[in-house]
C-alpha cells in the first residue's frame, strides 16, 4: 500500500559508484531515482540522492541519507517481511552492508533522521580470515545487484526510515560510504523496540579512526573484521 506525501522534486544527477535504485516488498516494486534519468516530481518512496558519488567521511552531514529528505510516497510492510535493496550497478567487493532503521515520531515530512534513535538491523561484513579477498558483503551486492533484509518481526508498528548503506574498502584507508533511504510504513502487532545501548546517530555512528573504517585491507597481516557501529538489533 502507498500513502501520499508532499511532491518533492530530483536535481540532476552525475554518475559514478552505485546507488540504490529500487526496492522490492512484498512481491511489488518501488522505483527509486535513476542515475542517468531522474524524473521531476518522481512518486517513489525513495529520499532524494544526488549523485552516485562516495561520501569520504563518517561525520559528513550526507551520510544520514545521501542528502536526501523526504519522499512524496512511503510503503506498508508488515514486521517480518524482507525489504531488497537493488541497485542498477556497483563495481566493488570488499566492504561491509549495513541496514538501518530509524523511528520517525510523526509524518515522514517532519522526520529528519537526526538524533540517537538509528538501530542496526542485518550486516554482512567478512566471511573467513582474508581481508583481501571478495569475501565481502558489498561482493554479493556486485554479483546479485540486490540485498534482502527482514524487518524485526516483533519491531512497534510505525513510521520509519530504512537505511542501505555500502562501505567500500577497496582503497588503503580511504574508505567510501554510500548510504540511500526510503520510506517505510511497518505494521503489526509487535511492541518491541531496541535497547538504548544499540542506538546511535548518523553521522558519526563510530570514529573515523574506527578499524572497521580506516583499514587497509592489503597490509599488515589482519585476518578478522568487526563491522562499524552497534551490534545487529533482531528484535
Amino acid at each position: 500500500m502507498l500513502f501520499s506525501l508532499p511532491l518533492l522534486v530530483a536535481p540532476a544527477l552525475v554518475a559514478a559508484h552505485g546507488a540504490v535504485t529500487s526496492y522490492e516488498i512484498g512481491g511489488k516494486t518501488y522505483e527509486g531515482y535513476q542515475g542517468y534519468s531522474p524524473v521531476a516530481g518522481a512518486q517513489i518512496i525513495q529520499r532524494q540522492w544526488p549523485d552516485y558519488n562516495p561520501i569520504m567521511t563518517v561525520t559528513d552531514p550526507k551520510m544520514t541519507c545521501n542528502g536526501g529528505t523526504s519522499a512524496p510516497l512511503a510503503a506498508e510492510v508488515p514486521a517480518g517481511e524482507n525489504v531488497t535493496a537493488v541497485w542498477k550497478q556497483w563495481t566493488h567487493e570488499q566492504g561491509p552492508v549495513m541496514v538501518w532503521l530509524y523511528s520517525c515520531e510523526s509524518e515522514f515530512t517532519a522526520c529528519d533522521g537526526k538524533g540517537k534513535k538509528w538501530f542496526k538491523i542485518d550486516e554482512l561484513g567478512l566471511w573467513g580470515n582474508v581481508l583481501n579477498s571478495n569475501n565481502w558483503g558489498t561482493a554479493v551486492v556486485f554479483k546479485d545487484l540486490k540485498y534482502s533484509s527482514r524487518i524485526p518481526k516483533t519491531l512497534k508498528p510505525g513510521n520509519y526510515l530504512i537505511r542501505h548503506e555500502l562501505l567500500a574498502l577497496h582503497q588503503a584507508n580511504t574508505p567510501q560510504f554510500y548510504p540511500e533511504c526510503a520510506q517505510i510504513k511497518v505494521t503489526g502487532s509487535g511492541s518491541a523496540t531496541p535497547p538504548a545501548n544499540l542506538l546511535t546517530s548518523i553521522p558519526a555512528y563510530a570514529a573515523q579512526s574506527d578499524p572497521g573504517i580506516m583499514v587497509d585491507i592489503y597490509q599488515g597481516g589482519g585476518t578478522s573484521y568487526k563491522t562499524p557501529g552497534p551490534a545487529v538489533w533482531t528484535g
